[in-house]
């Protein structure tokens, strides 16, 4: 019998997009075994319908987006940004197509309104590959662990970070320079501000944590700190102490002062160097998640380019295009569905490492461990090391400690005031320790 072909309007033309049109019509057949009936590519959303695209006939290229998603059963969203994007979307759902997207700040901004929307409608709304690209982890988020308890999720979720900081580590590089290569390499925009300044995982951060939890986190409710502010000396200073450090995205339920919360995170962190995450290399990604009963399970691999995240596209086109054909919705359990409270960086339980430029004089340790005691903080480890005499009249030393577990609160009014003592010339770094 032959079964009715399902319409797909493809909206954003750039190296997935592209890349998505490619293999749509050029493995036309295999998706039709896959799906149940044939996947047609109706129309390509472009700004510019005059510039060829290889690959793409230009006969499906417009530039006019309601034009190219009139009448789709399924509309892939590929074109970045937020507002048109946003728009489009609830157009697409509100019509009665179930939408694909990769479009990560858009659903760190609205991912409850959207998937909403999409239940409204009873379609679907995927977006495997709004996260870590090829890797499969929303579907296991918010359907295979959906009978068991997630307390926690922790990743590497930016590949240009992570190869920038996996530089630096190997080759004893400085940041700007493992910037340099990564952006040679395609690995990080002329503008990386995005990566670096911890940005880009900070919504992918967002849409786990909404998609682990049941409840509303947006990309404003993520404390984000980058890592452009770290040395070369960090690192040494790490690996010394049988650490790594990571740009890490972390969403955990925590209880604090008497009340159940979620934190969203992200940071450059150490690692110990056995931990499965430390030693993910170059620009690949790690999830890893924690749950009551399944306990730690990990998700590797390569977490961005054209190819990679194509992969995770189709495979989403397939998922909503078998629904299309079998019935069904099966939506996620979406992030109205509890009401958490998000939880302040201050709230959370870490440990510090501290590494300070002291001078070398009778009493400082002791001026540096009283204000770790007035805070209540308890001290793991303390190693001082002489640094190069220099020109000044005064010899200086290296202090780096290590603190057992505390609030952040607590460990960042510490930091402060031992930044503020006479014997400290110069806080050379404070990193969170975490994977202990």
């Amino acid at each position: 019998m032959e079964t009715t072909p399902l319409k797909v309007a493809l909206l954003g033309g750039g190296v997935v997009g592209t890349e998505v049109a490619r293999r749509l019509l050029g493995r036309a057949a295999d998706f039709e075994r896959r799906v149940g009936a044939p996947l047609e590519l109706t129309a390509v959303a472009v700004r510019d319908a005059q510039r060829e695209r290889p690959g793409i006939p230009v006969g499906l290229l417009t530039d006019d987006v309601d034009q190219a998603m009139a009448g789709a059963d399924i509309v892939i969203e590929l074109m970045g940004g937020i507002d048109e994007p946003r728009r489009a979307i609830l157009a697409a759902l509100d019509s009665g197509a179930s939408v694909v997207t990769a479009n990560k700040a858009l659903l760190a901004a609205h991912y409850g309104e959207l998937m909403a929307a999409a239940d409204s409608a009873a379609v679907r709304l995927e977006h495997e590959a709004a996260v870590a690209g090829a890797i499969p982890i929303i579907r296991p988020v918010g359907d295979s662990l959906a009978g068991d308890e997630i307390t926690r999720v922790m990743g590497i979720v930016n590949g240009t970070t992570n190869y920038i900081l996996d530089q630096m580590d190997r080759e004893g590089w400085d940041f700007d320079r493992a910037l340099t290569t990564a952006q040679e390499l395609g690995f990080a925009e002329a503008d990386p501000t995005a990566d670096v300044g911890g940005h880009d995982a900070a919504a992918k951060a967002a849409i786990l944590a909404a998609l682990a939890f049941h409840t509303p986190v947006s990309i404003d409710d993520v404390h984000v700190e980058g890592i452009a502010s770290v040395t070369a000396d960090m690192i040494e200073t790490a690996r010394a102490q049988g650490f790594a450090i990571k740009l890490l995205a972390i969403c955990e339920k925590l209880v604090s002062e008497g009340r159940a919360g979620v934190s969203a995170r992200v940071y450059p962190a150490l690692l110990p160097r056995e931990h499965v995450l430390a030693q993910v290399s170059g620009a690949f990604n790690a999830v890893f998640v924690e749950a009551e009963a399944a306990g730690s399970l990990m998700f590797y691999g390569q977490g961005a380019g054209g190819a990679p995240t194509a992969s995770a596209v189709l495979g989403d086109v397939v998922s909503v295009a078998r629904r299309k054909v079998l019935g069904g919705r099966g939506q996620y359990e979406h992030a109205s569905t509890a009401t958490l409270p998000v939880l302040p960086i201050s709230a959370i339980t870490t440990r510090y490492q501290i590494t300070l430029d002291v001078f070398d004089r009778p009493g400082v340790l002791n001026a540096v461990t009283e204000v770790f005691a007035a805070h209540g903080v308890s001290i793991e480890l303390v190693q001082q090391t002489q640094l190069p005499a220099s020109e000044a009249a005064e010899r200086h030393a290296k202090l780096v400690v290590a603190t057992h577990s505390g609030t952040d609160e607590a460990l960042a009014q510490t930091v402060a005031d031992i930044a503020a003592l006479s014997v400290v010339n110069d806080l050379t770094s404070v990193l969170r320790i975490e994977g202990l």
